[in-house]
């Protein structure tokens, strides 16, 4: 993100009017390859080809705010690996962590990773400093830390259906398997400012968070999302497209203060619950429209999104969740096309 980006999209977390309203969309693995013309594997493991691709994104949409801007990773993979998960990838799938928790007992065993030794982490470390001088020189710098969130990779080292079952059957151990991976993500995020100082943002995805119930949610989810949030940093973004209606007027105490979710809600209904103050990024249908449909349809339906609000403070319009893949470069122009004839 260059810095007039930055800029930009700090005006949007303040409040301020803007016109035309800026763009922005998560883009990572699930999209770049294929527009980029790679595969999956390739993309993972050759730091030129993820330069590239990445580069070759902004020059083409060069008026929309990536985010979070040269996305290191691994899929799935990239935090669970630190606790020892193996890490199954094909050469044009997404790759998937496998659990290493057989019973919540397993938990008393489970140690809390180094996150500049064990697993991919080095690995994301390594590829951002190897480009850092090719992403300066093309004016961007390196604005976020990112992390899967804590509920998301409990889900994954135990497997959700066991992970959800044991926030009855045992919450003793499921606060200790949280406390174990919440410090490792303190740490994790951590690591990562220090090793770029232009980091000013943390960006935690977690769809688990959409699953839980209220009472659930403020015993296992709210107090270890705050910590996850805790640094001193400027962007506190949160991703969670899963139902988020009851997480959602949480939000603003956990520090945060942009929300990307999905398609379940408008973005009328989520600014009333996260109040004002915490920032929109959403929320197109990704796959039915954004991937889906023609250029001109695209561009109508944006506009008849932002045509619904009253109020486009605190809104950056983009679609609900990540960018999917298949999005092609003429829907992405007419995503950015309906929004400029939207608030011009």
């Amino acid at each position: 993100m260059t810095d007039p980006q930055w800029e930009t999209l700090l005006a949007v977390l303040r409040g301020e009017r803007l016109k035309p309203l800026p763009t922005g969309f998560i883009i990572d693995s699930p999209w770049i390859p294929g527009w980029a013309g790679q595969t999956i594997l390739n993309y993972f493991t050759s730091e030129r080809l993820w330069l590239e691709a990445n580069l070759k994104a902004l020059a083409t949409f060069p008026d929309t705010l990536f985010l979070p801007g040269f996305w290191s990773e691994y899929g799935m993979c990239t935090e669970p690996s630190a606790f020892g998960a193996v890490s199954a990838f094909e050469e044009n799938e997404f790759p998937f962590a496998k659990k290493i928790l057989s019973s919540a007992e397993d938990v008393d065993r489970l140690e809390t990773p180094d996150p500049r030794r064990n697993g991919l982490l080095p690995f994301v470390i390594k590829r951002l400093e190897h480009a850092k001088p090719e992403i300066e020189r093309a004016g961007h710098k390196i604005r976020f830390a990112v992390a899967r969130g804590p509920l998301n990779i409990a889900s994954f080292l135990m497997g959700t259906t066991e992970f959800m079952t044991a926030l009855k059957t045992d919450p003793e151990r499921m606060h200790q398997l949280l406390t174990i991976v919440t410090d490792f993500l303190v740490e994790w995020i951590n690591v990562q400012r220090e090793a770029f100082p232009t980091i000013d943002g943390i960006l935690a995805l977690d769809d688990i968070y959409g699953f839980v119930g209220p009472d659930d949610l403020l015993e296992f989810g709210l107090p270890y999302l705050k910590r996850v949030f805790s640094a001193d940093v400027k962007v506190k973004f949160f991703h969670n497209d899963a139902p988020a209606k009851v997480c959602a007027p949480h939000l603003a105490s956990a520090g945060i203060n942009l929300f990307n979710f999905g398609i379940q809600h408008t973005l009328s209904e989520m600014r009333s619950w996260v109040g004002e103050g915490v920032a929109l990024l959403g929320n197109l249908p990704p796959r039915d429209v954004l991937a889906s449909a023609t250029p001109d349809a695209v561009r109508s339906a944006t506009r008849e999104m932002l045509a619904a609000l009253s109020d486009t403070r605190w809104i950056l319009p983009s679609c609900g969740g990540g960018m999917p893949p298949g999005v092609s470069s003429e829907n992405v122009r007419a995503f950015v096309a309906g929004v400029r004839d939207a608030s011009a």
